[in-house]
Formats: structure tokens, sequence, C-alpha cells
């Protein structure tokens, strides 16, 4: 015959005095603050970094690394290559479009980190060849649209915007 267990738990109040109240919320707070400095270190972390390959002809002819970006600079770029336009009834500027391209040349732009975007987008010799006026611009002539694609796909994932197929699973 089986019986059926029930098992029961109860919370223990632990005797503490108030040094070691304060000794454990101190030990507490610390782990969070270290939490939350971990977790703002993304843009600095090496560890956050990925490399990109630009292959052609089964040759890889570009390979530099992007770095996560913050919501706020996703926004920050995206107003600078919106085109707006003032609400001729009430006076409110409100967005016409958007320049697609020059949004994702200057995400990949500033995705780059910064000893790549100096060796690769900033060679003023690379813009007189191409004549170009900039990185972004240099990115625009040198990357395929399906390539800029495929960077601003792993852009996304390592800032955190697209799930991972563990999280797809989960839900």
């Amino acid at each position: 015959m089986s019986k059926n267990v029930e098992e029961r738990t109860e919370a223990v109040d632990v005797e503490m005095s108030k040094e070691e109240e304060r000794a454990y919320t101190r030990a507490y707070e610390d782990d969070i603050l270290g939490g939350l400095l971990a977790a703002a270190s993304y843009k600095t972390d090496m560890d956050e970094v990925a490399t990109i390959q630009i292959v052609r002809k089964k040759q890889i002819v570009l390979e530099f690394r992007i770095r996560p970006m913050s919501e706020e600079e996703y926004t920050k770029i995206k107003k600078k290559n919106t085109n707006y336009k003032r609400n001729k009834a009430n006076g409110i500027r409100i967005a016409e479009s958007v320049n697609a391209a020059d949004y994702r040349s200057e995400l990949i732009y500033e995705a780059t980190i910064e000893e790549d975007r100096t060796k690769i987008w900033d060679r003023t010799d690379a813009w007189n060849k191409f004549n170009v006026v900039n990185g972004i611009g240099l990115i625009d002539m040198v990357l395929k649209a399906g390539e800029k694609d495929a960077v601003l796909e792993k852009l996304d994932e390592i800032s955190g915007f697209t799930p991972s197929m563990e999280d797809v699973a989960k839900n």
C-alpha cells in the first residue's frame, strides 16, 4: 500500500542582532550593486563583443568587431536619420520618412568597436578612393545589403533584442 505523504516546509525565524542584520543587509546590497555594475558594463566588456566576417568567394575580405548598443543609442541614430514634417493644422512635427540605408550604416558604424572603426571605417584614403565623406558612407559603399542585414541581426542579438532559441522554447 502506498501512503500519501504531505511535505511541509515552514519558515524558520533566525534571531540576529542589529549588527548582524546590518552586515547581512550590506552584503546583500553589495551583491545587488555588483550585479548592476556588471550588467552596465556591456558596452566595454570584451566578452560581449561579436566578431563579424564578410566572406566573398569563400574568402574573408573584411573582419571587424561590434559591441552591444543601448536603446538610447538606437533611438538617437533613428532620430538623426528620420525626416520630419510639420503638420500644417497644429504645427506638430511628425515623422515623414526614415533614410533606412543611412540608419543601418550608422548603426554598424557606431556599434563597431573604436579600434576597428579607426582602422577600417575612418580611413580617409578609403574615403577618397570611394568618393565618400565619412565612415558611414564607406559602409554603404563596401557592404552589400544582405551583409548589412546579417551584421544588424547580430547587433540586435548581442544588444538583447532577439530572443534566444531557449527563450522561444520556454514560451
